[in-house]
């Protein structure tokens, strides 16, 4: 970390490598990087058998230092993300393959993201409007780039996207027809489907979305339009989309980091996630009051993780329940009363993506002893 290493915890940085997790400042994320580590492993195993290629969500994690590690051990092909921002960071920080599984649209934005691959990098981003063709062949030509295009379908989750296979067909044609643009393939990702409670909700739905992706990549062929990529999926429902025979592509990404949400999540065999993925992300926060018996206070509120699905997980302490969270504070039932003030606890949060992207640094830890600091590489990368 070089001159990093020289400044005070609490000044600019959470903690120094070297210290023991009950050193480190309060709040910050605690990466386990042996419980990470095997969930890449177990995921680059998983794609390998259904021969199909991992690209990894970045917009869950933002960091460089994780998606070189999901390249290197998990064998993740590059990285998704949502904003051109933070395909910006990726690249400048190394990362070669980026799909923007998103709309780009502000005429700005696509002159930056037509700049790209001038540092180099393959570039592609998703479209479900024939009005964006123009714009995105014009900037490409002003900088003597090429960028990959996606089609877009709308799989049910009510957000972006074309809304069958004959305006898939319609697109598609557009975006081959242009001048510096490739069609590249389908993009075809259901958000609202990965959180559905049991395998069987989350195959019910899945199969009209498969439907509707075979036909698309059908009618495109008989036209002339291969897709040689059809990319999407999500940590819910990856082994669906895998072995559809159908996607080249998974896009998972919160199986790396687990957060309490997806945890619940019940497998085809019963099993919640959390049995087969393991926690590998969490808040440390401490005790700051205990005045009423059962009752504590953490330091760790929503400024420090998302709330929105959900109360955070107090790992490794099934008899404390986390109660309610504000701004700098966490409340937790202590029924017991045996908490005290400074003592440390690992909260699971409720959301990944939108915790990380609180925060400045991840605290890698291996036995309980800070390994390594990570930037937040695109933090704030929302534009």
């Amino acid at each position: 970390m070089g001159d990093l290493m020289e400044l005070d915890v609490g000044y600019d940085i959470p903690a120094r490598v070297g210290m023991r997790l009950d050193e480190v400042a309060t709040p910050c994320l605690i990466l386990d990087l042996d419980a990470l580590e095997r969930n890449i492993v177990q995921m680059g195993r998983r794609a390998r058998a259904m021969g199909v290629a991992h690209r990894a969500h970045g917009k869950m994690h933002k960091s460089a230092d994780v998606a070189r590690l999901q390249m290197r051990l998990g064998g993740a092909v590059g990285i998704c993300c949502q904003k051109v921002s933070e395909a910006e960071a990726f690249v400048r920080a190394g990362i070669m393959d980026v799909l923007i599984s998103n709309q780009v649209r502000d005429p700005a934005a696509i002159d930056r993201l037509a700049r790209l691959p001038l540092r180099g990098a393959r570039v592609g981003v998703c479209l479900d409007d024939v009005a964006n063709v123009a714009g995105l062949a014009a900037a490409v030509a002003r900088h003597g780039t090429q960028v990959d295009c996606l089609v877009e379908l709308e799989c049910g989750a009510g957000r972006c996207g074309v809304a069958g296979p004959e305006e898939a067909l319609a697109l598609a044609q557009a975006i081959a027809a242009a001048p510096g643009l490739r069609f590249a393939g389908l993009q075809a990702y259901h958000g609202g489907v990965q959180h559905l409670g049991t395998d069987a909700e989350r195959r019910g739905v899945m199969a009209g979305v498969l439907d509707t992706v075979r036909d698309t990549v059908a009618l495109l062929a008989t036209r002339g339009l291969q897709c040689a990529t059809v990319t999407g999926a999500g940590t819910g429902s990856f082994e669906m989309e895998g072995a559809s025979g159908i996607y080249t592509e998974i896009q998972c990404g919160s199986y790396a980091f687990m957060d309490a949400d997806y945890g619940r999540i019940r497998d085809a065999g019963g099993a919640r996630l959390d049995a087969t993925w393991d926690h590998a992300l969490f808040v440390a926060a401490q005790v700051i009051s205990h005045v009423l018996p059962h009752r504590a206070v953490l330091d760790a509120g929503l400024k420090a993780m998302s709330g929105e699905s959900g109360l955070p997980m107090i790992s490794g302490e099934p008899d404390l329940i986390a109660t309610s969270l504000s701004d700098e504070h966490c409340v937790i039932d202590d029924p017991a009363g045996r908490l005290r003030v400074g003592d440390r606890l690992r909260l699971v949060p409720g959301h990944c993506d939108p915790t990380c992207n609180l925060h400045d640094w991840y605290v890698g830890v291996r036995a309980g002893v800070v390994e390594c600091l990570w930037p937040v590489t695109a933090r704030g990368k929302v534009f």
